[in-house]
């Protein structure tokens, strides 16, 4: 079966953890350095997913932080397939923030799959999203994971799971 290669972008606030969830993805790494995105960067990840064990080259579109996006953002947006929104569990504002650019993506590109992670699982103690926002946002389409780009938890899994979505709505 042929690889299959699509577009994915990264999106959310400033400092949420989108760079450090993608470093771990496609390269198993964290840095406790922050490194602030200018414009966007691009990364890949070979994967296989689902039954049929479909090969996928995902290609990361990683979105300098951002509250509202401006022509620019959008432009970088086009032609996606999919997208991984990114929220601060220690900082609720930025659930806020990852609503908003998710209406802004669909009504600008229409409905297409997006996963959702509550990042930084390993400052629980910090947290000010409850089980029940999260619970609240399964039920709302948003397929939130709850993650840990300092820890790996469920980063990979997160990817995964939005290349299950991108391969099956192709």
């Amino acid at each position: 079966m042929a690889e299959l290669t699509k577009k994915i972008c990264i999106i959310g606030d400033f400092a949420v953890g989108k760079t450090s969830s993608v470093a771990r993805c496609v390269n198993d790494v964290f840095s406790d350095k922050y490194l602030t995105t200018v414009g966007v960067k691009i990364d890949t990840k070979e994967m296989t997913v689902g039954v049929a064990a479909t090969p996928v080259k995902l290609i990361i579109w990683d979105i300098a932080g951002t509250d509202r996006f401006s022509a620019v953002e959008f432009s970088y947006l086009r032609g996606s397939s999919g997208f991984i929104l990114v929220v601060d569990g220690t900082r609720s504002h930025t659930l806020d923030v990852a609503k908003r650019l998710r209406t802004e993506t669909q009504e600008r590109y229409g409905d297409i799959p997006c996963v959702t992670l509550v990042n930084k699982s390993d400052l629980a103690g910090e947290w000010e999203i409850d089980d029940e926002t999260i619970a609240a946002l399964e039920s709302d389409g948003f397929f939130p994971f709850v993650t840990s780009a300092k820890t790996g938890a469920n980063v990979e899994l997160a990817f995964e799971r939005l290349a299950e979505l991108v391969v099956t709505d192709q």
